[in-house]
């Protein structure tokens, strides 16, 4: 099973704090990733540092080569505990899944990960061992696509208490609250999003605990062919689409007027203009060719796109808005979702023919707006982690 493991989370700093209390890792190695939450003791600068050193030495290790599960020892007897509370001075989650599927949990003092499945949620068993008298929970088992997987911190428990609700958001009430906002999302950070806007409602805007919510979730690995432009001679349009063309599992994207009527004449298809659904007047309409899953307009459309997807680069700029404007019925926003949310490697096919209406004397001459949107495009894909291809025509 080639499985496309998608992580992002959303956090929340305590009232008039202005560093957060809890802290996210995210890692990649040959064959795995890993999702790391660690909660430190307190709020503000203190438990920042304790957050940071304890996901810090957690990923370092793990990285060296050292097993998941030493790391976990070392942490556990390595952590000092509050004299006053009785408590750690940090808590800390981690879930690390194999491209094979095999995954492995692990939860110290953190709120139990919500794991649904199929849209339901999943029980994970107890599996305790005690490290230098403190319960660790451990967990291994095989994931399925679809998978979610929701690591909390307390503050997202603690929603709403005093406040809205007596005794604040307890885990079953999150739990089943991921479960509903899963059946709507694609994306992990669309989920994280979602939740951590729920929780920030209920604190009524002032956060009375740092709040994390991090995702996991399992999809299936999807390429996207998109095609762009003419090439820069015209004996190579049916090449370049039949290479276009070529993946029959691809989704195929065509951008520009003149490539969709290259594709159509290759192919010997119709194009039919899409005027239904929502007008969006800074946005050119879609249009429909048998064989191609979407069909915009050129520079616009893509210039468009590249704003959501630097946007979607940008945590604090990523709230439930964004998706909202993600969801709608016009090119851009519909390109950019895909691109978000459903691929995870992007074949790009651009051709070389300068279009003078786009020139911008600013730009080098051999270079076209076309172009620069593309580098652009790509350097932001791969940013977010998705493999990117470029062939130029």
């Amino acid at each position: 099973m080639e499985i496309k493991v998608d992580m992002a989370y959303k956090s929340l700093n305590k009232n008039e704090e202005e560093l957060c209390g809890d802290k996210v890792e995210i890692l990649h190695t040959d064959n795995s990733h890993i999702l790391i939450l660690a909660d430190g003791m307190g709020s503000g600068v203190k438990a920042n540092i304790l957050a940071t050193m304890t996901s810090k030495i957690l990923g370092t290790m793990f990285l060296r080569g050292i097993p998941l599960e030493e790391c976990v020892e070392t942490i556990a007897e390595t952590l000092p505990v509050c004299r006053v509370r009785q408590m750690a001075y940090a808590t800390f989650s981690i879930l690390q899944v194999y491209d094979d599927g095999t995954a492995y949990l692990v939860e110290f003092d953190n709120p139990g990960c919500i794991f649904i499945r199929d849209g339901e949620i999943m029980k994970i068993p107890e599996q305790f061992r005690m490290i230098d008298n403190r319960r660790i929970n451990e967990y291994h088992f095989k994931v399925k696509l679809g998978d979610a997987f929701v690591l909390i911190s307390d503050g997202v428990i603690n929603a709403g208490v005093g406040e809205l609700l007596n005794f604040g958001w307890n885990w079953d009430s999150v739990a089943k609250y991921a479960q509903r906002e899963y059946k709507k999302t694609i994306s992990a950070m669309h989920l994280a999003a979602a939740i951590s806007q729920a929780c920030d409602d209920l604190y009524q805007y002032r956060p009375g605990d740092d709040t994390t919510v991090a995702v996991l979730r399992i999809g299936e690995k999807k390429l996207v062919n998109l095609m762009t432009g003419p090439a820069q001679c015209q004996e190579d349009d049916e090449g370049m689409v039949t290479d276009f063309m070529a993946d029959e599992n691809a989704v195929k994207v065509v951008c520009g007027g003149t490539s969709a009527n290259i594709v159509a004449r290759v192919l010997e298809k119709e194009i039919n203009v899409a005027f239904t659904g929502e007008i969006d007047p800074n946005i050119p309409p879609t249009a429909s060719i048998e064989g191609i899953d979407l069909v915009t307009e050129g520079v616009v459309t893509m210039n468009r796109v590249l704003k959501l997807l630097e946007q979607y680069t940008r945590d604090d700029e990523i709230d439930e808005a964004f998706f909202i404007e993600l969801d709608k019925p016009n090119g851009a926003s519909m390109l950019a979702k895909l691109l978000i949310e459903q691929c995870t490697d992007l074949h790009l096919f651009v051709g070389k023919a300068v279009n003078a209406a786009y020139q911008n004397t600013e730009l080098p001459f051999q270079l076209g707006v076309r172009q620069k949107l593309v580098d652009q495009i790509e350097d932001v894909l791969k940013r977010l982690g998705k493999g990117v291809s470029v062939r130029y025509y």
